[in-house]
Formats: structure tokens, C-alpha cells, sequence
């Protein structure tokens, strides 16, 4: 009886076994994936991952800045002879060009250090530049026969046609430049021999009037400046505006970009220029100061004034003074000649002028009516 008992556990004991070695040898599945593990971000920093490889985005080149075009300056087939050692256009007598300081003065002198390698060229003459260091220097180096030819802005030409004869050959004209406040916007754009100027103040000065003006520091260009200097004068005075007694202070800035930088920096609470100085592209004060447009406002416009132009003097001899002329007018209608005038002031072509011409005496005629006579500044 024990003995089956003791076989009937052994039984039971090696099915038990069984069982439990059959229970670990059946395989577990694999899972595809592994569940992320959820670790608290303080515990442990986050792992960087790195990037899917993604081809290359193809590069795209900078933008070329495109060269200037050079201006065409062959020879003309009527140039004269090389005149001889000492001779006005010789090599050591050059032509001289006086030019007046109404841009900046590196362009300038790139412009026209541009224009009288050209002529050079063009006629077989030597050619120089003198930029004055103010207009009257430009007016009194060709009162004083230092230089032939001149570059001279209006009113710079009546007081140098009245004290010594100076000839005005050529009008510039220009793509005129206008503004929101001119009733001859209509016109923006065409090429016109006449061109006006604007009074101009900071946004945050609260200018809107010339009444507004009294008190302010006001910027001018220079005292033989057109539209910077003699015709606002007329117009402020018109305007119950004294530009002696009724400013805080003034200030003769020497350029029109100059007076537009005053006012934008505020050293000058309002000031006058030309027609638009505050978007003119050869100037282009936006490339650095982006915001002048919004910062400085127009509030008034002057009426027309004459453009500037070319002018020789009297003793100037007349066969140098026709092929002179003759080499400007190609420079104009030449693509690259083009260029270097637009740079140098804005000038987009030249009408010639004759005895018939009025442009000039009928605006000299007006200023005297105001009570401005370019006769007496001459002293």
C-alpha cells in the first residue's frame, strides 16, 4: 500500500516536472518595434536626432552686379590738328572744365574726370577738371580765365553772364523730377529744360505750414544756390517769413544731399533741395538711409526754375568752343555717355542754345521783380 502510494507521488511529481519544463522551453513573439521610453525632461536631456540626409538644395549664384557701359568716345572725323606745346588744349595747357559742388563730391569727381578723358579722346585736345569748393569759386575761375568751360546751376549763370560775359551754350535737360504736391507732376518723367525745388522738414518737427517754420533751424544749400538758396528766400519772404530774423538758427549745408541728411539726422529741423532729392536714384540716399522718404516730408513746392547747363567764356576760341560742343552733344545720345552725364548731375541730354534763347533773361527778369538782381552780388 505504501509502495503505490510512494509510485503514485512519483507520478505526479514527474508530470509537475514536465509541465514546467514544457511551459519554458515555448518561444516568446519578438515585437516589430520597441515603444518609446517616456523619461521625464529633468531627469534626462533630450537626445539630438540626427537629420534624414536630404540631397543638396542647388546653390543659386549672386546676382551679378552689371558693369557700367562705357561711354563710345572715338575720335570725331572733324578734330583738329594737336596744337603745339603751350596752346590752349595742349598737353601742358589743358581745357579747363570748372564744375560746382551741387552733389556729392566723389561722384562728381568720378562723372567728370569721366567726361574729359572723353573729350580728350574725342577731339585730340587735353581736357582738365576743377570742382569749386563753393559756386562763386566755380564762377570766379572762369572770371579769371583758369578755366574755359563751365558746369555752372542758374543763378551761378546770370551773376557769371553779368560780370563777365560768360556764354551759355547748352541747356541740361533732365527726365523731370516731381512730387505729390506739384501741379505739374503730369509731366514727370519728360525731358524738360526746367526743374523745381521743395521745402522739406522732419516728420516729427510738426511742419506743415511756413507759419510752422519760425523759430526751427532751417538748412540751406549755399548762397548762390537756385533752388537752395535765392528763390526759397523769395518764397519765404512772401510767405511772412523772415529767413534772417525768424529762424532759431541757419545752416548753409553746401549740397542738396546734404541739406536732405541734415534734416533726416535732425540737426536741421527743415531745409530745402531740388525736385526730389529724397528719391532721386544718382544721389540714391535711400541705399543709405532706407527710411528718408518716411522720416523727412514735403510741404511746398517752388515754381519753375531754368536747369543748369554748359557756358564758355568769351575768349574761349570759337573753333575749340564748336568742336567742344560737338563732343558733348555725341556724349549725350551715346548709351555710355549717357551714363556719365546722369551720374554727374542728373543730366539725361543738352539742348544748344543761340541769340534766340530766353531761358535764362526771362528768369533773371522774374528775380528782379522779387528784388533779386544778380548785378548786385557782383562786387
Amino acid at each position: 500500500m505504501k509502495k503505490a502510494f510512494l509510485f503514485v507521488s512519483l507520478l505526479v511529481a514527474a508530470a509537475m516536472l514536465l509541465s514546467a519544463c514544457g511551459t519554458a522551453a515555448t518561444p516568446t513573439p519578438v515585437p516589430t518595434s520597441v515603444p518609446p521610453v517616456v523619461v521625464p525632461a529633468t531627469a534626462v536631456p533630450p537626445t539630438t536626432i540626427p537629420p534624414t540626409t536630404v540631397p543638396p538644395t542647388p546653390t543659386t549664384a549672386p546676382t551679378a552686379v552689371p558693369t557700367p557701359i562705357p561711354p563710345v568716345c572715338n575720335k570725331l572725323t572733324d578734330a583738329p590738328a594737336a596744337p603745339a606745346a603751350g596752346k590752349l588744349g595742349a598737353a601742358d595747357n589743358p581745357i579747363t572744365i570748372a564744375f560746382v559742388p551741387s552733389g556729392e563730391s566723389g561722384i562728381i569727381a568720378t562723372a567728370s574726370t569721366a567726361i574729359a578723358d572723353c573729350l580728350n579722346k574725342m577731339t585730340g585736345l587735353s581736357y582738365s577738371i576743377q570742382t569749386g569748393t563753393s559756386y562763386a569759386a566755380a564762377i570766379e575761375a572762369m572770371g579769371a580765365g583758369k578755366a574755359q568751360i563751365g558746369f555752372l546751376n542758374t543763378f551761378s549763370i546770370l551773376i557769371a553772364e553779368a560780370k563777365y560775359g560768360v556764354i551759355p551754350v547748352l541747356i541740361n535737360l533732365r527726365n523731370y523730377s516731381t512730387n505729390d504736391l506739384d501741379p505739374d507732376k503730369a509731366l514727370g518723367g519728360t525731358l524738360q529744360p526746367f526743374y523745381k525745388g521743395q521745402f522739406i522738414a522732419r516728420t516729427d518737427a510738426n511742419i506743415k505750414t511756413f507759419a510752422d517754420l519760425k523759430g526751427k533751424t532751417f538748412c540751406f544749400v549755399d548762397p548762390l544756390s537756385t533752388s537752395g538758396y535765392i528763390v526759397p528766400r523769395i518764397i519765404l519772404k512772401a510767405n511772412g517769413v523772415d529767413p534772417d530774423t525768424d529762424f532759431k538758427a541757419t545752416v548753409n549745408a553746401g549740397s542738396h544731399p546734404n541739406v536732405a541728411i541734415a534734416v533726416y539726422k535732425g540737426d536741421c529741423d527743415a531745409g530745402v533741395t531740388y525736385i526730389n532729392v529724397l528719391t532721386d536714384k544718382a544721389t540714391n540716399l535711400v541705399g543709405t538711409y532706407p527710411d528718408i522718404a518716411t522720416k523727412v516730408v514735403v510741404f511746398a513746392d517752388t515754381d519753375r526754375i531754368p536747369n543748369d547747363g554748359v557756358q564758355y567764356i568769351k575768349t574761349f576760341d570759337p573753333t575749340l568752343q564748336a568742336i567742344t560742343t560737338e563732343a558733348l552733344m555725341a556724349m549725350s545720345v551715346d548709351p555710355g555717355g549717357k551714363a556719365v552725364l546722369a551720374k554727374l548731375y542728373a543730366i539725361n541730354a543738352f539742348q544748344k542754345l543761340d541769340a534766340t534763347s530766353t531761358y535764362y533773361s526771362d528768369f533773371n527778369k522774374v528775380l528782379v521783380a522779387a528784388g533779386v538782381d544778380a548785378s548786385t552780388l557782383i562786387k
